[in-house]
């Protein structure tokens, strides 16, 4: 039996991640732009799960089944109470949400300030709404760090449509920009290792909680 599934999200990036986590099984996406939602609801929370479950909660307001996700960006050499550590607030650092081109130039001031390269990584909360219900889960910190890159202070030339920041990025190993031109064996070798992450805990966990079956 098919399920139909909101994501509660615009971000292009995000929406093509859950598309093919989620490949094979029986689910149907609809966006908010399908549905034509504006709203949305306060993020209060103080971690990605909070804020990721707060979103859930609201968007279930409109649809049964929904997958919302929230990620913070943590420097390593900052302390989390740091003002300048982005956090929760990655597109909304001083408080004014920025579209893509203000995110490259506030990170590449950012991180000169910071000496022109920081060890950067990705924390995130993912929350399910199932009609009336609630779950939810975080990766811990210590996992987030074995995906650490350098966030660098040179904008590479490419975009990378909802994720600005790969423009800033690079690879710890071979020092390539994340938007940087791949050949198709390094694109497939980065794609089995981001799905191979995602599988080993969040894909168990979206097929638990939305109990979706096989095609």
């Amino acid at each position: 039996m098919t399920k139909t599934v909101l994501l509660g999200t615009t971000n292009p990036a995000k929406i093509k991640r859950f598309e093919e986590l989620l490949r094979g099984y029986a689910v149907q996406f609809y966006t908010l732009r399908d549905l034509h939602i504006e709203q949305e609801p306060r993020e209060t929370g103080a971690t990605p799960r909070e804020n990721a479950e707060l979103k859930a909660k609201f968007y279930g307001q409109y649809f049964d089944l929904v997958i919302c996700n929230d990620s913070g960006l943590y420097f390593d050499d900052l302390p989390l109470e740091d003002p300048r550590q982005p956090g929760l607030h990655i597109r909304t650092p001083q408080g004014e949400r920025l579209d893509d081109e203000q995110m490259i130039s506030y990170y590449t001031t950012l991180v000169h300030s910071l000496g022109g390269r920081v060890l950067a990584y990705y924390l995130d909360g993912v929350a399910v709404y199932r009609q009336g219900k609630i779950f939810s889960l975080m990766e811990a910190k210590e996992v987030a760090k074995q995906h650490a890159f350098y966030m660098v202070d040179s904008s590479a030339r490419e975009r990378h449509p909802g994720w600005p920041l790969d423009s800033l990025s690079q690879d710890c190993k071979t020092q390539r920009y994340f938007v940087e031109k791949r050949t198709e064996a390094e694109k497939v070798a980065a794609q089995e290792e981001i799905l191979e992450k995602d599988r080993s805990k969040l894909l168990a966990f979206l097929v638990e909680t939305l109990e979706l079956e096989r095609e």
